[in-house]
């Protein structure tokens, strides 16, 4: 679908447009008078504050209209609902009504009327139009009432009819915000600091991620878009804060999928004084409270299945549910090329250049991630894929770090943080070797926060959690492009209607 394209409707109000300016209307007002939203002038009417005589003003975007002679109704919509409005020949005069009620409006433009609220005979709350303005004439005619707009590309590319014509997605957005302000009151009452960091870094860090990359021209300096806060997190800890968080936009130059865009929303937060065990049950407390702060409840349906995520969760070591969904035991193959034969065995096929971590990364992915449904912490990951982690005292090529799973999706990553400035170095230098052996998304040195460690990290757990997978979950909606307002999407192919724009503008039809 085309929304970009002018067309003869188009011409038609582009004609209306002129004959309200050649009258001494302005189709765009600067000002507008508003006394009271839908939503407010039918509650005050309901609670008797509105008498036969009490006007209001209402503004909105004319969606229905049913002309019936001397007399019609129409229903304009505001951002708090609908209501309907009547208008009469004789109450509003004779041009009013039929050049410019009739003929000048039409469907989707946003309009002021003043006048009183009372009840039909059918039982709606209506405004008796006394008073009738325009404040913004629409060019484009509204997509069709009976289809919709249904097509998923233009509703992404375009948001803003998706959001005018299709109600239920504005609700999704709405949850969001709400599910936002719940995790930050969560946060906030457990005397956590909300801060800020840098989106522009010189150094990027936090994440296994390619980073984009942009350049500074004042400073002579390539700079990076964050993959992460985690590291300027920790710098804070390392300061004196003990309980810190942010949320914000993070960028990662990498696939687009259901559960992936290049830009999405992270919630991350530092607590010193605790380990990933600490922070599972702060983790599940938090996601809790968020739900049912949004839904009423602990208990909540996606894509068919009903997901309870009140506390506990269930806690799997991740070697555990490796070998029950695929018979091996990962501890039993400790190096790439014994793990790498053993997924062969099982019909699989493994990178032949990743490393024990990585091929212990695509058994979860390949095998298990899906089939967690029910808010579930995998523990205990490697070493080698957890650069930032600390290490198991049972296990040394273990990690101490989580992740949670619900919906068969991943939702949050956490650790209990490496705070040993040596350890710190080591990972860092194997991550380089990494690099330098083909993998684009190894760790960078960054050698400011080795210092920060040399300092002294005191023991610290960390948090980051996907805020648009967690909206994807409350909302019940399969793709993340329906829980961002402006996803990203491919521009080859578009077309450009600008000749087309530029005609209508000067008055011209379009051409066939």
């Amino acid at each position: 679908m085309d929304l970009g394209a002018v067309t003869e409707q188009e011409f038609v109000r582009r004609q209306k447009l002129e004959e309200l300016r050649a009258r001494g209307i302005d189709p765009y007002p600067a000002r507008c008078e508003r006394t009271h939203t839908a939503k407010q002038a039918k509650a005050a009417f309901e609670r008797g504050e509105l008498g036969p005589e009490d006007e209001v003003a209402l503004v909105g975007r004319m969606v229905t209209r049913r002309i019936m002679g001397k007399a019609s109704f129409a229903h304009i919509e505001d951002g708090s609902g609908r209501i309907q409005i009547y208008i009469r020949r004789d109450v509003v005069g004779d041009e009013t009504y039929n050049w410019f009620f009739k003929k000048m409006l039409d469907l989707g433009d946003i309009i002021g009327v003043k006048g009183p609220i009372f009840r039909t005979r059918t039982g709606e709350i209506t405004c008796e139009v006394r008073e009738i303005s325009i404040l913004a004439k629409t060019l484009h005619p509204l997509p069709d009432k009976w289809h919709g707009l249904t097509d998923v590309e233009t509703r992404y590319r375009h948001r803003y009819v998706d959001l005018m014509v299709n109600p239920e997605v504005r609700e999704i957005f709405i949850k969001r915000a709400k599910l936002v302000r719940a995790l930050r009151d969560y946060l906030d009452s457990e005397g956590f600091l909300e801060v800020e960091t840098p989106i522009l870094q010189p150094i990027y860090g936090g994440a296994a991620a390619r980073p984009f990359v942009t350049y500074h021209n004042e400073l002579d300096q390539e700079l990076y878009l964050r993959i992460s806060f985690e590291l300027y997190l920790k710098r804070l800890i390392v300061g004196g804060y003990e309980r810190v968080y942010e949320i914000g936009r993070d960028f990662r130059n990498e696939g687009v999928s259901f559960k992936h865009n290049p830009e999405f929303t992270q919630l991350e937060f530092y607590e010193a004084y605790t380990d990933y065990e600490g922070v599972m049950r702060r983790a599940e407390e938090m996601i809790s409270y968020a739900v049912k702060q949004v839904t009423g409840s602990y208990t909540l349906v996606y894509q068919g299945h009903e997901i309870d995520v009140s506390p506990p969760w269930e806690r799997v070591p991740l070697r555990d549910i490796i070998k029950e969904k695929t018979g091996i035991d990962i501890m039993a193959h400790r190096d790439a090329e014994s793990l790498r034969r053993a997924i062969q065995d099982i019909g699989g096929n493994p990178n032949p250049t990743a490393g024990w971590g990585k091929l212990v990364d695509g058994l979860l992915s390949s095998y298990v991630e899906e089939t967690l449904i029910q808010p579930t912490f995998l523990i205990d990951y490697p070493v080698d894929i957890s650069p930032l982690a600390k290490r198991s005292p049972v296990w040394p090529d273990i990690a101490e770090r989580f992740e949670g799973f619900m919906g068969g999706m991943e939702i949050c990553n956490a650790f209990s943080e490496l705070n040993d400035p040596l350890d710190q170095l080591d990972r860092f230098l194997e991550q380089r070797q990494a690099r330098e052996a083909g993998d684009e998304e190894a760790h960078p040195i960054d050698e400011d926060f080795i210092l920060a460690l040399r300092f002294g990290l005191p023991p610290t757990g960390g948090f980051g959690m996907g805020i648009d997978r967690l909206t994807m979950i409350v909302t019940d909606k399969p793709s993340i492009r329906e829980v961002i307002l402006f996803p990203h999407l491919r521009t080859k192919g578009q077309v450009s209607h600008l000749d087309e724009l530029i005609a209508l503008r000067n008055g011209e039809p379009p051409r066939t």
